[in-house]
């Protein structure tokens, strides 16, 4: 076995160091044909088939005891469909490849999450989203899917062509099939201007339906600790393009959220006691700034601080009461949280087990430092979110199981049952997809 980046020969781990397993063996499949003869392999052998991205998933939602393919041979854009306004890319493509190629071709997606390190089918199997009005989730702006089902067959699907796999496979979890290729909405590519700018709690939270509803993507981060929030809005621009200066930009990005950021949380989770303090000035170190640029360069950041995190969806008309109701618990709390809350929204969605599938969404998502105990801010938080019939993330922490989701889920029924129909031997089962979607 090949010793890999993510762990020595034998172990896989993923990102955030909190989940780890121990294949039976790895491959790394350079064609569909080579997966599908792999899958076929498997099922001889009595072995179950995980697909591994790049491990950004807090959950076991790729592990396995098994197989496990890695899809790092699997990268590139197949073709680009200007007419048609598409894009085609193989399933281990790094979204941080896919969004350079498509900015060369002077093409752009109209919506992506906050990081880019995923592959883009690794970010869009567990739902990975960004924020917006009008746009939503990487997995909403697929037109087509292509899958090595378990018996080693490749189906191609789309809102025409097997449409009931299509509405499930989208954010599939890894449970139907492993995704080899997905075609993707593009358009021309675009400015947008970003606004930062802090604000206070109260203020957010007053006028949070006006924000949302004057701009095209906000989001914003509340301080635990504080009564301070630092907000964000994207919106489309004629421009000229003004980036962020090389300067200015490490400060902010590079020295400020990732390297004083890091030293900060360390400080942290040797004497808790001084993180309420050092949540004052963080929430008041990153000062207000505008600057105009392509899409990914506005929507992403990079992210080199580790943490654990967990993200519920609740309905949008419920934001404000929970996120009071979570202030709150923390206030009261002897809880001490160095990392801010983070909160952004989706339109509503079609896709069967998508977090903002028939209800739009306001995403509310906390972090702890990697290394210091979060058990029981995420216990304490997920009764609040639970109690707005909230929907966790699929790859970010959580408790909730299968009758949950039955009764969060309209449509939950009918992706097990599709599951039931394409795996019904459970090829790409494991504890987690048995956990989540019953046995």
């Amino acid at each position: 076995m090949s010793s890999t980046a993510s762990g020595k020969s034998g172990t896989w781990r993923n990102w955030a160091g909190n989940v780890t397993a121990r294949p039976v063996r790895e491959v790394a499949p350079a064609s569909v044909e080579e997966l599908s003869a792999a899958v076929r392999r498997a099922a001889e052998d009595g072995l179950r088939v995980k697909a591994v991205g790049t491990g950004h998933s807090f959950t076991a939602a790729a592990a396995t005891d098994g197989v496990l393919v890695r899809p790092h041979l699997l990268t590139g854009i197949r073709g680009i469909d200007r007419e048609a306004g598409t894009v085609t890319v193989e399933a281990g493509t790094p979204l941080k490849r896919l969004n350079v190629a498509l900015a060369r071709e002077g093409l752009s997606l109209t919506n992506m999450g906050d990081i880019m390190e995923q592959t883009v089918s690794g970010a869009t199997s567990t739902g990975t989203h960004g924020t917006g009005r009008d746009s939503a989730s990487i997995a909403a702006q697929i037109k087509g899917l292509e899958l090595v089902l378990a018996d080693g067959s490749v189906l191609t699907c789309s809102e025409k062509e097997n449409p009931e796999v299509f509405a499930a496979a989208r954010i599939g979890i890894g449970a139907l099939g492993i995704v080899t290729a997905i075609t993707f909405a593009v358009e021309p590519v675009f400015l947008l201007t970003a606004r930062e700018e802090p604000m206070t709690f109260d203020r957010v939270t007053a006028d949070f339906d006006a924000l949302f509803t004057e701009n095209e993507h906000f989001e914003f981060y509340w301080f635990p600790h504080t009564g301070n929030c630092n907000t964000k809005r994207n919106n489309r621009s004629a421009g000229p393009e003004k980036p962020v200066s090389r300067i200015s930009g490490w400060i902010e990005d590079e020295f400020l959220s990732n390297g004083v950021f890091h030293a900060v949380n360390l400080l942290g989770r040797a004497v808790p006691a001084t993180i309420p303090a050092i949540a004052k000035v963080s929430s008041r170190a990153l000062s207000a700034r505008t600057y105009t640029d392509i899409p990914y360069k506005v929507f992403t950041s990079p992210r080199r601080v580790r943490f654990m995190e967990m993200e519920y969806a609740v309905p949008r008309e419920a934001l404000v009461e929970t996120l009071r109701e979570l202030k709150t618990m923390v206030d009261r709390s002897p809880l001490r949280v160095s990392f801010p809350v983070e909160v952004r929204t989706a339109p509503a969605d079609d896709i069967t087990l998508s977090t903002a599938s028939g209800r739009e969404s306001a995403y509310i998502a906390v972090h702890m430092f990697r290394g210091t105990p979060y058990q029981a801010y995420f216990t304490a938080a997920e009764r609040i979110f639970t109690a707005h019939e909230g929907r966790p993330h699929w790859g970010k922490v959580h408790t909730r199981d299968a009758d949950y989701f039955a009764g969060v889920y309209p449509r939950f029924g009918e992706f097990t049952a599709l599951r039931d129909r394409l795996d019904p031997d459970r090829r790409f089962g494991n504890d987690y997809l048995r956990r989540v979607l019953g046995a």
